[in-house]
């Protein structure tokens, strides 16, 4: 089995944004083998690759049609921030389990989540089996693993079609499982494309699950909104448009990809603006702001957390009024954010020197007192 470290960065993103090093992230006690791994994995010519470049290296859609099928595993290091840590493995779609020489232990053991891509517009009869045999040997080795389908190039297709493929996919697999002896492994399906945002929202689900400390985020997030007047709030990752958090309220897609397009906007001006007499300095800093006003009396905020974070808010017009208060609230929501940021860093350095399961409980109630005084401080 070969491997090929993937770093190039391509498509029309521009190309000095991208992911880089945080603060943190030259510390000896940091390797990128403990970052938790998301397997790509599915039939020849189901679309894994395409999604590993449209959504994390920004490629256009219409690029990734030139992709050569992938003949070996491709690994792709995500390292931007103390939340986004993580690595990417692309598998191609030839691969035997049962194969003498695939290390199932060494490929599943340190896995945070398996995503198996089905092509919707082909005959999946044979991507289910693979699925069957693929959960099987992966919750055999690992039962922690989170299993995500993503029914992939639902695009130009009618809203009848995704719903029927859906439901005979589910079905079948989740019967798969049962004859199996794995009823209690849980599957989680999502409908993709990479054409719209579908593909994004889905991942941004899949990424989350490997975020230790979303529920602060989550809180933090409805302590804003509640306190500041906002309909909705997400926190983005900007370089590849995933929320790693967002507050309790139903996410609804179209207010998500109105955020997207912001952040493209703001991205976009800032590189070709907000560096131009200085081009060593990052086009997106701690003074990036935007305010977008919409015809429906509603109001986009977008507030930089730090290089690689942004919060974006979906505000009503009469709301906005208040602008002192949300941003003295977002000063509050950022200087907590920090100190989860640093607190996290603080428990991932002690626990690659010990694994003292006291000394990690303590550090767990300081981070849950720091980030609970943090929240007092929000404004209504």
């Amino acid at each position: 089995m070969s491997y090929q470290d993937e770093e190039e960065q391509v498509g029309s993103f521009p190309k000095d944004f991208g992911y880089g090093d945080f603060e943190h992230e030259n510390d000896g006690n940091r390797v990128s083998d403990d970052k938790p791994r998301i397997l790509l994995m599915g039939l020849r010519r189901s679309g894994k690759s395409s999604i590993q470049k449209v959504v994390f290296h920004k490629m256009s859609p219409n690029e990734t049609l030139f992709l050569e099928s992938t003949n070996k595993i491709v690994k792709d290091d995500i390292n931007n921030n103390s939340f986004v840590q993580f690595q990417i493995w692309d598998f191609p779609g030839q691969i035997d389990f049962f194969d003498p020489t695939f290390d199932s232990d060494m490929i599943f053991g340190g896995c945070g989540a398996l995503v198996f891509v089905i092509d919707a517009q082909d005959d999946y009869v044979e991507a289910l089996t693979k699925l069957n045999q693929t959960v099987t040997k992966a919750h055999k080795v690992n039962p922690r693993i989170k299993f995500e389908v993503f029914i992939h190039k639902v695009d130009g297709v009618s809203d009848d079609f995704k719903m029927e493929s859906q439901r005979d996919i589910h079905s079948r697999a989740t019967d798969d499982l049962i004859d199996a002896g794995l009823e209690g492994v849980h599957l989680n399906f999502h409908l993709t494309s990479i054409y719209d945002h579908s593909i994004f929202e889905a991942f941004s689900k899949v990424v989350q699950k490997l975020i230790p400390q979303l529920a602060a985020l989550e809180n933090l997030l409805n302590l804003f909104i509640h306190n500041s007047g906002i309909e909705k709030a997400f926190l983005f990752d900007v370089v590849s448009k995933i929320y790693i958090a967002t507050d309790a309220t139903p996410v609804d897609m179209q207010s998500y990809e109105l955020c997207c397009d912001m952040i493209d906007v703001v991205i976009d001006l800032s590189c070709i603006y907000g560096s131009r007499d200085n081009p060593d300095v990052p086009a997106f800093d701690n003074q990036s702001s935007s305010i977008i006003k919409m015809n429906n009396s509603t109001v986009l905020y977008l507030r930089e957390v730090n290089k690689f974070l942004a919060l974006v808010c979906i505000i009503r017009e009469e709301s906005f009024s208040r602008q002192g208060v949300i941003d003295y609230n977002f000063l509050c929501f950022r200087e907590a954010i920090t100190q989860v940021f640093e607190l996290r860093f603080k428990h991932q350095k002690l626990e690659a020197i010990e694994q003292d399961s006291d000394n990690l409980e303590d550090l767990r109630d300081f981070e849950r007192g720091d980030v609970i005084s943090s929240m007092k401080r929000f404004q209504d």
